[in-house]
């Protein structure tokens, strides 16, 4: 009589009888004929078999991750290992930025400042800020009142030169008609840089205000060139930007501080005059508006014209004033006509 069969050769005998002594890798049980086999990874497995070991449910379309030797569909891998990025919050299955105590999608890990990835280019931490290099050296030249060059990201102790918005050294170019080394007076033009000397001589004109080269639209005024911003009155200095100006002695102004500064502005209403008017006491007034300050009457033809506080008077408001005002304005009035 034979003894019974211990465990482990009843599973060699099993393994004897399966499917060409194929044997599940989960329930290490054999194969049926006709049944279907799961083969993963050199392994095989009955398919009820091969199931997440977390939940054991079937894994969908086939997608699991291994950790360890065990299998996992991708919620509870995600749950059990997978960290979280610290920007989108999202679970993190693939390549995993490790940066300022957090995790980070290689998409998500980006300059705090200007939004440039990080993930491949390296980044400083500056103030618990991942920023990129550029923005980094601007920070530092900032905290000290100065900038950072676009190219080196060094600080810039002399002026800068810029260009397009962006801050260099000057001496990382040179002028692109005679080679020499740029300062930070060059110019652009086309796209390309010369040094102050090459571009004047190539006749582009200069401001009549700032003395810089024009290299947009040019005002032709007063015998001298203009930047449009750059032409204003004399008076008020809002720039004309294409309205009609009027000269005076080698200078400009807008319509109504000429008329104002040169006696054609109305007293009364502080409009332009527009055909006769009346000029007393370095003054002008609208025919219709020359009246006495005093009553507002029209003053009749051909009476006299007294003036008080640069205004004038008729003969009957003066009459009121005190016969001490009276004189002294009287002897005024005589002094006024001997110097004429």
């Amino acid at each position: 009589m034979l003894n019974p069969l211990d465990s482990r050769h009843l599973y060699n005998m099993k393994s004897i009888m399966s499917i060409g002594g194929m044997i599940c890798s989960r329930c290490k049980e054999g194969f049926q004929p006709h049944e279907e086999i799961v083969n993963s990874l050199g392994e095989v497995w009955h398919k009820e078999c091969f199931v997440c070991c977390q939940c054991f449910r079937p894994f969908p379309d086939g997608l699991f991750f291994e950790f360890e030797q065990r299998k996992y569909c991708e919620y509870d891998f995600q749950v059990l290992y997978a960290p979280c990025c610290g920007r989108c919050k999202e679970f993190i299955t693939g390549r995993v930025i490790k940066a300022l105590k957090n995790n980070w999608h290689p998409h998500c890990f980006l300059c705090q400042l200007c939004q440039a990835p990080l993930a491949d280019k390296g980044f400083f931490n500056n103030a618990g800020r991942a920023l990129c290099f550029n923005c980094n050296a601007k920070e530092k030249a900032a905290a000290i009142g100065k900038n950072s060059c676009v190219k080196c990201h060094g600080i810039i102790d002399e002026l800068p030169l810029r260009i397009s918005g962006e801050t260099y050294h000057p001496y990382h170019f040179n002028c692109s008609k005679c080679s020499i080394e740029l300062t930070s007076d060059a110019r652009m033009v086309n796209k390309e840089l010369f040094c102050l000397r090459c571009h004047d001589n190539m006749g582009i004109p200069i401001c009549g205000a700032c003395h810089r080269p024009i290299e947009e639209r040019v005002v032709h005024a007063l015998g001298k060139q203009w930047h449009i911003e750059h032409f204003v009155c004399a008076k008020c200095e809002k720039p004309f930007l294409g309205h009609r100006h009027y000269e005076k002695r080698g200078v400009a102004y807008c319509e109504t501080h000429y008329h104002q500064l040169f006696g054609n502005l109305c007293s009364f209403c502080n409009s332009v005059i527009v055909g006769d008017s009346i000029k007393i006491f370095q003054k002008a007034w609208c025919v219709n508006h020359f009246s006495c300050s005093g009553c507002d009457r029209k003053f009749p033809s051909k009476s006299r014209i007294f003036e008080f506080d640069l205004k004038p008077l008729c003969k009957k408001c003066f009459e009121k004033f005190p016969a001490e005002l009276k004189k002294r304005l009287k002897k005024q009035y005589e002094q006024n006509l001997h110097e004429k």
